[in-house]
């Protein structure tokens, strides 16, 4: 018996492999099929963003205003006159100082007010603290339709009509909401214990901040800088109605003078378009390195 059973286990371990074992996937690891459909998902919903954009820019070059109508005719015609018409004939540089100055003093205010807040209520236990955040939430619910008229009449009041100051605050009571819940949910991410340290080595409050804290929460500060600069940069209501004088106007102010009750021309408002993406499109280099960590980071508590 023992013959027969080393026999059969000889002739087992001479038998030709009938092929190379499937190699385990780990877990999480995608097959190829998913791995292609994954990467053509991806293809697609870029072309979808990237289409809106590449169709400004080709209609920005053409030169009449009704070529939108027929953008094959377009190829055959391509000029930059629509830009250098904006950038000689019209307020454009005007528009973007205003525009920069308005955002970049949102951008400020908001973050300096909203992390102080959101620092305070994360680390400090005073009465209605909750409420608070939740007070500074039920500001957004108003529509921009009835805050126009109250916030007139304050800005009236205070000599603020047509003034960079009173722009900049009306956009901080929008962005200030959003950046404040924004930033007390990232400073919950830091621990407690970089404060005990700080006052140990004899900091105060604002010094633990300024230098422990701030520090560690760039990322959060990017998201909520990026928002209130874009908040300001494309607000169209507020700026035109404290907004006046025709050298103060933001840019979503100046296209509208493309635009009247007979005639619309297109090609220069969508040029003006494309060069007013060039501020934003810089203003996200500079903070995306940290952008989609505060994004992330800022949601982990409440």
């Amino acid at each position: 018996m023992s013959t027969t059973t080393l026999k059969t286990s000889s002739a087992a371990d001479q038998a030709p492999s009938t092929g190379a074992p499937r190699k385990a996937r780990r877990r999480g690891e995608q097959s190829p099929g998913a791995r292609l459909a994954t990467h053509g998902v991806l293809v697609v919903a870029s072309l979808i963003a990237l289409f809106p954009v590449a169709w400004l820019v080709f209609l920005s070059l053409g030169p009449d205003k009704d070529d939108y109508l027929h953008p094959g005719r377009i190829f055959g015609k391509m000029t930059l006159d629509n830009y250098v018409f904006v950038l000689q004939e019209t307020r454009f540089f005007d528009w973007l100082t205003s525009t920069l100055i308005v955002s970049l003093g949102t951008t400020v205010i908001g973050v300096l007010v909203a992390a102080t807040t959101g620092y305070a209520v994360s680390r400090m236990r005073f009465p209605g603290y909750k409420k608070f955040m939740w007070v500074l939430l039920m500001t957004q619910m108003f529509p921009i339709a009835v805050l126009i008229v109250p916030m007139y009449q304050i800005l009236s009041e205070l000599q603020l009509i047509d003034s960079y100051l009173g722009l900049v605050l009306v956009y901080c009571s929008t962005a200030v909401p959003y950046c404040a819940w924004l930033l007390k949910g990232y400073f919950d991410t830091i621990p407690f214990e970089i404060d005990e340290a700080g006052r140990v080595d004899g900091l105060t409050p604002f010094g633990t901040f300024a230098r422990l804290i701030l520090p560690l929460a760039k990322p959060g500060l990017a998201v909520a800088a990026f928002y209130s600069f874009i908040t300001a940069f494309g607000e169209v209501a507020f700026a035109s109605t404290f907004m006046l004088s025709d050298t103060k106007y933001t840019f979503a102010v100046g296209l509208q003078s493309f635009v009247s009750e007979h005639d619309a021309q297109r090609q220069y408002m969508a040029a003006t378009a494309v060069l007013v993406a060039v501020p934003v499109s810089a203003f996200f280099y500079l903070v995306q390195k940290n952008l989609v960590t505060g994004l992330t980071a800022g949601g982990t508590k409440g």
